[in-house]
């Protein structure tokens, strides 16, 4: 069985390497084993490998937020999971060919899915999600904003936003992905800049936007805050600068403006495990019916993973990178 190892926290694409490990064995009661078909590349992994990520596991680690895979056992006591089942793990460790978890951590899905897609499920769009609902509870008719708009968050945002009847100001850093935002439903591109409130005022025709969304950190998230209205939350769920948040004095202290941050685990573990499978239950079929979709740039096995890390830190990607641990094995 092969799977990606770290033995030092650093580059990525230098210090993680495609290892042969023993295989996982039998599923032991309550757990089930399944072949994992395809993982993506997502900055918190580039952010672990690097040692600066919240998790720091003792090394050798595995790397892997998320995966999607085919079951290929199951334990005594395990029901509703089932061999040659689609499931998705929301436990980490997913860089490899196999993996045997506890049965309650696995989400079986519909089928129907392409799998591609699947594999990118656990995270972007339940933050998408939780982004909107967790914080503060916007009418229909209200607008967001948000940066890393062309990010893969950031397009299932425009989605679910507008299926919630929310309008959207959507702050990138080039303008060329703006037609492609508005087909998905954006109904604002801006380019960001130092005059982003001003511009977004304009934009909105002056109405008052009251959640704001930041994945930059460093002075984007001040922008985001400037452009909000008197009283408005402002969600910080990223830091792609590296750097710490900065808020302006008066969006703070004269405008009441409150800045939260958002983790996915967290928000998840405020809700029942019936009303997580739920959520992402529902996220599945906007998935099978193609309502959510996130771009793809390219794909690679598992061999190639020291490639496929130094594709995904390329700048003006258009896509997710993904790995292929078994080949396609029926992955569409």
């Amino acid at each position: 069985m092969k799977k990606v190892e770290i033995t030092a926290y650093g580059a990525p694409e230098e210090i993680a390497d495609c290892v042969e490990a023993p295989d996982v064995g039998a599923p032991g009661p309550g757990e089930i084993v399944f072949d994992v078909l395809a993982f993506p590349i997502n900055p918190a992994d580039l952010s672990m490998c690097r040692g600066n990520y919240r998790l720091r596991p003792p090394l050798p680690a595995t790397p892997g937020a998320e995966c999607v895979g085919r079951v290929a056992a199951v334990g005594i006591g395990v029901g509703g999971i089932k061999p040659g089942d689609i499931v998705i793990n929301l436990q980490r460790e997913n860089w490899t060919q196999r993996r045997r978890i506890d049965a309650k951590d696995a989400i079986p899905l519909p089928a129907g899915l392409d799998l591609d897609q699947a594999a990118m499920l656990r995270i972007n769009p339940a933050t998408a999600l939780l982004l909107l609902e967790d914080h503060v509870a916007p009418k229909p008719g209200e607008w967001v904003i948000q940066n890393v708009a062309n990010s893969a968050v950031g397009r299932h945002l425009i989605v679910l936003a507008k299926q919630k009847g929310l309008r959207t100001a959507n702050v990138v850093r080039r303008d060329d992905v703006a037609a492609e935002l508005k087909s998905l439903g954006a109904d604002v591109v801006l380019v960001d800049g130092d005059d982003l409130a001003a511009r977004t005022h304009d934009a909105v025709g002056g109405a008052p936007i009251r959640l704001g969304i930041d994945a930059v950190s460093g002075t984007a998230c001040k922008r985001i805050a400037d452009s909000v209205a008197d009283g408005a939350v402002v969600v910080s769920y990223g830091a792609m600068s590296g750097e710490d948040l900065v808020m302006s004095r008066p969006a703070l202290s004269f405008r009441g403006v409150s800045l939260t941050g958002f983790n996915l685990g967290r928000g998840l573990a405020k809700r029942s495990p019936q009303q997580v499978r739920a959520l992402y239950a529902d996220l599945a079929i906007k998935l099978r019916d193609g309502v959510l979709k996130a771009p793809i740039e390219a794909t690679y096995p598992i061999e190639d993973i020291k490639q496929a890390l130094t594709h995904a830190q390329r700048g003006g990607r258009n896509g997710k990178v993904l790995v292929l641990p078994n080949g396609r094995l029926g992955a569409s």
